[in-house]
């Protein structure tokens, strides 16, 4: 069974297009993954430079464009149980990051495969560049 030429490149540019996509999801991710591991610090270092402090000492957080006065225990409270939540959102991504390169390895595979059965069957595919895109 032999696939027309036009059929096979347009089978290769939606799996192209759907690996460039999977590649910038990829980087947002990525990029998104590193901002909340920098949240996580300095939340783990404001906790350390509260849990430092006597327990008479006052403690305000900003709220707005004023600071309100607030328990050293409820803030270390906050500062836990929002770092928990950032911990949690970091684990999605990563599934979310998993997902995304192995669809961008699969669609890669997809294109070496339609490559190399255009070789054989209608002569050469000529590679346009190094990003999966390909021309009949």
């Amino acid at each position: 069974m032999s696939i027309p030429n036009q059929a096979l490149q347009k089978i290769a540019q939606e799996i192209e297009s759907q690996a460039l996509s999977s590649q910038r999801e990829i980087n947002i991710v990525k990029t998104a993954v590193a901002a909340k591991q920098r949240d996580i610090r300095m939340l783990e270092l404001t906790s350390t430079e509260v849990k430092q402090l006597s327990k008479d000492t006052k403690v305000y957080q900003g709220v707005g464009k004023m600071f309100v006065f607030s328990p050293t225990s409820d803030v270390e409270k906050r500062l836990s149980s929002e770092t928990a939540e950032l911990k949690s959102d970091i684990s999605n991504l990563n599934i979310k990051l998993h997902s995304l390169e192995i669809t961008y390895k699969n669609s890669r595979e997809h294109i070496e495969k339609i490559i190399q059965s255009g070789d054989k069957e209608h002569g050469p595919f000529r590679v346009v560049n190094s990003k999966c895109r390909t021309e009949l």
